[in-house]
């Protein structure tokens, strides 16, 4: 049942309340997320349907089978949903969808369907930026970390450090020039014959690798600045494995303990760097590889009770992230016109600031 005092009309000049139940939906790439987001109780109902058994035979994302995916999948997992939380499509109160960056086809099922939605039930709907609702994702664990932080995005397609200000205040000290952490991982996962996703597979290969038989760079910790470069990691890894020849499981065990070693300690050293150059105090970890063990291990000894993170399960693509972005995006009265727009990229300082 809608809230007493809830008003609403058709296409993007909706009135806003702060106090609304927003479902949140995410078919950005590979993950059909779905959520229920209430600002008076938190994440209240959520969905995942994970493609990667479709895509491991290809060794990644096939986009337009992801798209295919996300169409016969996401009505049959919201209505599952609501049902399990037993709630039903009116008590929803605004909606909000991934409009990038992604993939293009997977973006226009998600923002299709929402902004079918929202125009039935006759509520407003906002697009999404993906990497701002990964980067606030910390905010819905506890303890919630204040502004200002430094935040650090890494995923399979993006490694950057920014400075939030206020939330839609950002500004990027930071960035890979090359490959993202994230693809780093993957690439590396396929040289050492290894499934898809990569990086949960090199990790975890990584637990049974004898730490310092091999010492792979840290690339561009030797120079001033805050940017990244993974490539040529990647190539050092297969030029070990090429001198190595016929390789055992110990020495691909190894490899991968070097690979994820050179990895985490180049983000810590940046981290460290950027939380200096700022003088802001505060860290939070947002994105797939965020979830790693080490990394988190190692900026927990390095940065004491100074470093937040998303719950483990928010790390990586869901519809939490997206519902909790687009409540802090409605809640401030904005609402996305009614005409689709997606986008395969979009610079996260364009957005807006949330101010008051």
């Amino acid at each position: 049942m809608r809230r007493k005092g809830a008003r609403s009309s058709r296409g993007s000049g909706a009135t806003i309340r702060r106090a609304m139940r927003v479902l949140g939906i995410e078919t950005s790439c590979d993950e059909t997320g779905l959520a229920l987001y209430d600002s008076d109780r938190g994440i209240v109902a959520e969905a995942l349907y994970s493609q990667v058994a479709m895509h491991a035979e290809y060794g990644g994302v096939v986009p337009e089978l992801a798209s295919r995916d996300h169409v016969r999948k996401t009505l049959p997992l919201l209505n599952d949903m609501l049902a399990k939380a037993d709630l039903r499509v009116r008590d929803i109160e605004g909606i909000a969808y991934t409009a990038g960056p992604g993939l293009i086809g997977a973006l226009m099922v998600g923002a299709s369907i929402g902004r079918s939605l929202a125009w039935a039930l006759e509520v407003p709907a906002i697009g999404v930026h993906h990497m701002e609702a990964h980067l606030l994702a910390p905010l819905l664990a506890t303890p919630r970390p204040e502004v200002p932080f430094v935040a650090l995005l890494v995923s399979g397609g993006h490694t950057q450090l920014v400075r939030v200000d206020t939330i839609g205040r950002y500004e990027i000290l930071g960035e890979s020039i090359d490959d993202a952490a994230g693809e780093a991982f993957d690439k590396t996962a396929k040289m050492l014959g290894l499934g898809y996703p990569g990086g949960p597979a090199v990790a975890r290969l990584a637990e049974s690798g004898r730490p310092g038989r091999f010492k792979f760079p840290r690339p561009m910790t030797d120079r001033p600045g805050l940017d990244f470069s993974f490539s040529g990691l990647k190539t050092h890894t297969l030029t070990t494995l090429q001198r190595l020849g016929q390789t055992n499981e110990q020495d691909r065990a190894d490899v991968a303990r070097a690979f994820e070693d050179a990895v985490v300690e180049t983000l810590v050293i940046k981290c460290e760097r950027a939380l200096a150059q700022t003088g802001i105090e505060r860290l939070i970890m947002a994105g797939g590889v965020a979830a790693n063990q080490r990394l988190r291990a190692a900026l927990a000894a390095r940065l004491p009770n100074r470093v937040f993170y998303a719950p483990g399960a928010l790390c990586t693509d869901n519809g939490a992230m997206v519902a909790f972005a687009g409540y802090l995006r409605l809640a401030h009265g904005e609402a996305t016109a009614l005409p689709i727009e997606t986008r395969a990229r979009w610079p996260l300082d364009q957005l807006a600031a949330l101010d008051g």
